[in-house]
């Protein structure tokens, strides 16, 4: 079969590094990432089914993996080779189609008894996702067990699956992934209580689909967001924005909602109740903690990598940094709905066979300059190959 592995090849890993920093998706090029021809991955366990994906997205965090850009954190919870791709719809033996719920936690690693989180249904805070009867690896496409949706086969836990309504396309579906993150931010800031003022930084995929989320699960006020460009704007405004500026101007429209002064150094004195970050960038969290209020919290949902950061605000204003990761099953199970009701799929711009996997990933890494939202491989042909 046909598959895009990542392999454990320091040079070349050093190599992507270079290149990303120099044109953001180059790393494709000269990186630990080839197309291969590899055996089916194993079925782990009797239970487990094959899924044939037929798009896989990709996402933020492949991309930095990709460009050498990912935290040594994740170094003991992925496992070499690997092959990548959590953004997933595909057919199953029956040709019914599911969309992947790629988180690897006890019960798909075949622990028992089951940790407290995974008993009580959060399987986002697992901790056993490196031991168990596979590989480590925080989720499908981050181990080598499992196999990704970068390729034309790979493995899955029943538990992992949810079926496709058959009126959803298989965009709509490659979309159901990312928006269940959004959705369980959504529900983070929903048990927070109503927010009146809430700024999201960052309009690429997971920044839309977060706004979308935010207006259909939580209690905002006035919700302002970031975007670079037009089309982003556009879509922000679309999917429940009420104010959309460039990042350079978010801490004027803050000053203008709240009546903030600033100190020396752009510092205001005071901000919105909410910064929900998209991004994950060291300049994004700094942005984010000079615009939230004293008392507010800042919920970090773009990945975030190395930083130094100064944390002071943090201490001085008794603000607050929150992480938000994945998704849990009824996160899915919402997202599901929340495609077809916001009409998600047309976040999906340009899909690629794995052939031309460079030139996907260069416009993933680039899609926001170039007019683009969400880029997805395409393996529903064989000449998509």
């Amino acid at each position: 079969m046909k598959a895009l592995r990542f392999e454990r090849k320091p040079g070349r890993y050093v190599a992507a590094t270079v290149a990303g920093r120099l044109s953001p998706g180059k790393g494709a090029s000269v990186g630990p990432l080839k197309l291969k021809d590899v055996d089916e991955p194993k079925l782990p366990a009797d239970d487990w089914v094959r899924l044939r994906p037929r798009l896989a997205g990709i996402c933020g965090s492949d991309l930095a993996t990709i460009d050498g850009h990912s935290s040594h954190y994740f170094e003991p919870i992925v496992s070499f080779p690997f092959t990548p791709g959590h953004e997933v719809v595909g057919n199953l033996d029956d040709d019914s189609r599911a969309v992947l719920i790629p988180v690897l936690s006890c019960v798909t690693r075949g622990i028992e008894p089951i940790c407290p989180a995974c008993e009580a249904g959060r399987t986002n805070h697992c901790g056993r996702i490196a031991f168990g009867h596979l590989e480590p690896g925080l989720q499908s496409g981050y181990c080598s067990d499992t196999g990704g949706g970068w390729s034309t086969d790979m493995v899955a836990h029943p538990s992992q699956l949810l079926a496709v309504p058959d009126a959803l396309s298989d965009e709509a579906a490659v979309i159901v992934e990312p928006t269940a993150c959004a959705v369980h931010a959504g529900r983070v800031v929903a048990a927070m209580g109503p927010k009146a003022t809430v700024a999201v930084i960052g309009a690429g995929t997971l920044g839309l689909l977060t706004i979308a989320a935010l207006r259909s699960e939580a209690t905002v006020g006035t919700l302002v967001a970031t975007a670079k460009y037009p089309h982003q704007k556009s879509l922000a405004t679309t999917l429940g924005a009420d104010r959309v500026v460039a990042p350079s101007e978010l801490a004027r429209l803050v000053r203008t909602l709240t009546g903030a002064w600033v100190l020396d150094g752009g510092q205001l004195t005071d901000g919105v109740d909410l910064v929900v970050d998209c991004v994950g960038t060291e300049a994004s969290l700094a942005q984010a903690l000079q615009v939230v209020g004293p008392g507010g919290e800042v919920l970090v949902v773009g990945m975030p990598g190395h930083t130094t950061l100064d944390l002071t605000s943090l201490w001085h204003r008794e603000t607050a940094i929150r992480g938000c990761y994945a998704y849990t099953r009824p996160d899915f199970e919402r997202a599901l709905d929340l495609v077809a009701e916001a009409d998600l799929a047309r976040l999906v711009s340009a899909t690629y066979p794995l052939a031309r996997y460079t030139e996907a990933i260069e416009h993933a890494a680039g899609a926001g300059a170039r007019g683009a939202v969400k880029i997805a491989f395409d393996l529903r042909k064989k000449d998509r190959r």
